[in-house]
């Protein structure tokens, strides 16, 4: 997503559409659009392909692949701003995803599931992170300065609602099909199924609903300037003279997250005797997707909470020490494997508190990366699109040998090591310079 303090679009006008539309009719249907996607591509897939049968070395190779759309989304960017206007890209894209949610529904059952479903994934990832762009952009666009601050936490908060539902509600309707039907593929191509559906009504409801603000038009011609113009911001970006200690945070902060993220669900499904701790598809949907992602919610809260009153600097370490500790939490279930699931859902509520705490301050991070070291870029909007690049190679690379480490060390040794993970993400923040007061609110 854009930053929250990306440049402010103009006002439109009185009599325009755009003024004449509420945003409470579609910036909440269309943040929750944004969210669902990525659930379904980086989060449903695991849990899909685990339940499945797929082995954890390829669930954790191949889905993170999936994250490189999100990495090279910056240099596609220019193609949304030459060809059309963001509204229809939004809702053309919407029914992209739509068709590829319901297809993976169609493939399932078929012997060849896990190559055709994986390429409806490709696809379906690459439309959500072409939609970012389009919906960030037309965010700005729609909304004068005023509505895009007041609307800042409505956008936000249907965004994590998105991944409380899809990583909840979504998996918690598949276990459930499950149990009754006894038919893993049967579920959930019932549940993409219905996903897809929804989809295709929510593009048909965007593209009556959206607003039509003047400032949404692509150049009369395509110029040779804005694709120039875009290469001089990437390596405006690249110029900086403390780059290396910025992309070694961007690239180092969740090294141990992005693979404890990979293993987490098949670890919490898999059975005793493989080292996991059994639990069933609905109970994985209400204690990681319900709980865990409601804590996760409310870490990130808090978080943002405690920079505005003390300050990016000031909190780093904190916040740090929040993210990593609990993943000890993961060392003590796999070494006892406790029956019941208070503990489980304890640890993993702990857990996902701590990283939507910590994950704040590299929110905040990259906002002060996209501000520039003197805190006056013009390219902010584009700074932080690459620094979200970056953030999504950190999450990609990591992830891609996750499954095959776990294989070899076991559910135990490897939550030890992701412990141990923790330490270049420590080295990267000790060589940070940050301004005193950058992310305190005034008084």
């Amino acid at each position: 997503m854009t930053p929250d303090e990306a440049p402010p679009a103009p006002e439109p006008d009185r009599g325009s559409p755009a003024a004449a539309r509420s945003p409470w009719a579609w910036v909440p249907t269309l943040y929750f659009g944004q969210g669902l996607p990525y659930v379904a591509v980086m989060a449903l897939s695991v849990v899909l392909y685990k339940r499945l049968g797929v082995s954890n070395t390829d669930i954790g190779l191949y889905t993170s692949w999936l994250y490189l759309p999100w990495v090279i989304k910056p240099l596609w960017s220019p193609l949304v701003e030459l060809a059309g206007r963001k509204r229809r890209w939004i809702w053309a894209l919407q029914f992209v995803v739509g068709a590829a949610l319901a297809s993976v529904a169609v493939v399932l059952p078929l012997p060849g599931f896990f190559r055709y479903s994986l390429a409806l994934f490709w696809l379906m990832a690459f439309a959500s992170a072409t939609h970012d762009i389009a919906a960030d952009g037309f965010y700005m666009l729609a909304l004068s300065e005023r509505r895009q601050s007041a609307f800042v936490g409505v956008r936000s908060t249907f965004y994590r609602l998105a991944h409380i539902a899809g990583q909840g509600g979504l998996v918690v309707l598949a276990g459930w099909i499950e149990q009754r039907t006894g038919r893993v593929a049967l579920a959930w191509g019932t549940v993409f199924g219905v996903l897809g559906a929804g989809f295709v009504l929510l593009a048909v409801y965007h593209r009556w609903v959206l607003p039509r603000p003047a400032a949404d038009r692509a150049p009369a011609a395509p110029s040779g300037d804005l694709l120039r113009g875009f290469g001089a911001v990437f390596m405006s970006f690249l110029r900086r003279p403390d780059i290396v200690t910025v992309l070694a945070f961007l690239l180092l902060y969740r090294f141990a997250e992005a693979q404890l993220l990979k293993m987490s669900a098949p670890f919490l499904l898999d059975g005793r005797a493989l080292g996991g701790l059994a639990l069933g598809t609905a109970e994985l949907g209400w204690v990681y997707g319900g709980i865990g992602a409601a804590s996760l919610t409310a870490g990130g809260l808090l978080g943002g909470w405690w920079i505005s009153r003390a300050g990016l600097r000031r909190t780093l370490w904190p916040m740090l020490g929040a993210m990593h500790l609990p993943n000890l939490l993961y060392v003590a279930l796999a070494a006892g494997q406790p029956g019941g699931l208070a503990w489980v859902t304890a640890a993993v509520a702990v857990e996902q508190f701590g990283y939507g705490f910590g994950f704040t301050a590299y929110m905040m991070f990259m906002i002060w990366v996209a501000g520039g070291p003197d805190g006056h870029n013009p390219h902010r909007t584009a700074h932080y699109a690459l620094a979200t690049g970056f953030m999504a190679l950190g999450m990609m690379l990591p992830g891609l040998w996750s499954g095959a480490l776990q294989t070899a060390l076991g559910y135990r040794d490897f939550f030890i090591w992701i412990c141990v993970a923790a330490l270049p993400s420590l080295w990267a923040a000790s060589r940070l310079r940050l301004p005193a007061d950058f992310g305190r609110r005034a008084a």
